[in-house]
């Protein structure tokens, strides 16, 4: 055996193996608990530059205390720190199904799970590049392959800065896709007279009232099935966001607004006011006014299943002819077609909710197509106004 000063480990050959043995032992601070690390070689030279490459290594912090904790063990922790730091609901269950793709045993114990079940320390980026291979199989969108990749990346990035690894194994991992369809849609005028047409001949005057408002004020879904007539102000014009009603675990279930900033008020269209002052007459005609306040807009007493207003748009758009049109297509549509005819931005930010200005701009920026067509810079117009007059 060949030993070095203090901390500097040992080379020695191990008979029953038949190997190089570079061995290294240190007193973790964290825990006071000492620490092998050892690392078989088929040469003595090559044990050499294997302990020197982990007296480098502790040296700077990057050699942890061997751990039994798996990916999947790690990634539960993760997600029930997310609920206790106040993530909402809606957003913990869609960080959940995208880490179940390349990890299927958070939601099934039993699947087939290979990265899951290796210690987290042992993860390396082939095996990152194996999970997201699999994922890519399966058949995903593209846009939902990029999510699960980043999610891995913050998972990976957790573990890191708790340094329970050494390095983030899933940042060396790029996933080249072709590309898929836009994340939103935004609708011509003519779409959306259509859209609303068809709305008027459907047999839910809620649904199709819902459906406009959403059109003419920007609302995300969750926070548009929330609204309680008492939310809504008649005389002043206007509504108030306080919450959201979104789908956790299946079920209906309210949760706090998606950023501080959603928690607004939102002026209403004048033909949209009084659409909203006629249908509330009309539920006065059987209702006391407290009795009509505690109502939802649309479900009564209760809101309806957040996805009763996805199937309710897919069937309007069909027999309108319009092909696919998603909820989160209305949202958009209004704020393009509101910076489109020169809506300042940080009004369309403030009544989207967005946490900044550079959210919208980054997201919502879109000009129509025949928006785009129309600014052209005419130099001829601008240097001799007066010589293109007289032509």
């Amino acid at each position: 055996m060949r030993r070095r000063g203090k901390g500097g480990g040992s080379v020695f050959y191990h008979e029953g193996k038949g190997k190089w043995v570079a061995q290294l032992t240190w007193v973790d601070p964290a825990t006071g608990r000492k620490v092998k690390r050892e690392k078989h070689c088929e040469t003595r030279k090559e044990a050499e530059r294997a302990l020197a490459d982990m007296v480098a290594a502790q040296a700077k912090g990057l050699l942890t205390d061997p751990s039994r904790l798996t990916t999947r063990d790690f990634a539960l922790e993760y997600l029930k720190r997310l609920e206790r730091e106040g993530l909402r609901p809606n957003s913990i269950r869609l960080a959940l199904d995208e880490l179940a793709h390349a990890l299927p045993s958070l939601k099934d114990p039993k699947a087939h799970d290979p990265l899951g079940r290796m210690r987290l320390q042992e993860v390396k980026p082939v095996h990152v590049r194996a999970a997201m291979d699999r994922v890519v199989e399966a058949g995903y969108a593209p846009r939902t392959v990029g999510r699960v990749l980043m999610r891995l990346k913050a998972l990976f990035r957790e573990a890191l800065r708790l340094e329970l690894v050494a390095r983030n194994p899933a940042e060396a991992v790029k996933v080249r896709l072709p590309k898929g369809e836009k994340a939103a849609r935004a609708l011509e005028p003519h779409e959306v007279a259509r859209l609303l047409e068809a709305a008027e001949a459907s047999r839910s005057k809620d649904m199709a009232l819902l459906l406009r408002l959403m059109l003419e004020t920007g609302l995300r879904r969750g926070e548009a099935l929330a609204l309680q007539w008492r939310d809504i102000d008649l005389e002043a014009g206007e509504l108030t966001v306080g919450r959201a009603w979104v789908k956790v675990a299946g079920r209906g279930a309210f949760s706090e607004p998606k950023t501080p900033t959603a928690k607004r008020k939102v002026p209403l269209p004048r033909g949209l006011l009084l659409r909203l002052k006629a249908r509330r007459e009309e539920l006065l005609a059987r209702l006391t006014p407290e009795e009509v306040d505690g109502l939802f807009l649309v479900g009564g007493v209760r809101p309806v299943d957040p996805d009763a207003f996805n199937h309710y748009l897919r069937r309007l758009a069909e027999r309108a002819g319009l092909g696919r049109v998603r909820v989160h297509d209305l949202r958009h549509t209004w704020a393009t077609l509101a910076l489109s005819r020169g809506v300042p931005l940080e009004v369309v930010s403030e009544r989207l909710g967005h946490a900044s200005f550079t959210v919208t701009l980054t997201i919502y920026r879109h000009l129509l197509e025949e928006e785009r067509r129309g600014w052209v810079l005419d130099l001829e117009e601008l240097l001799y106004p007066a010589t293109r007059a007289q032509a």
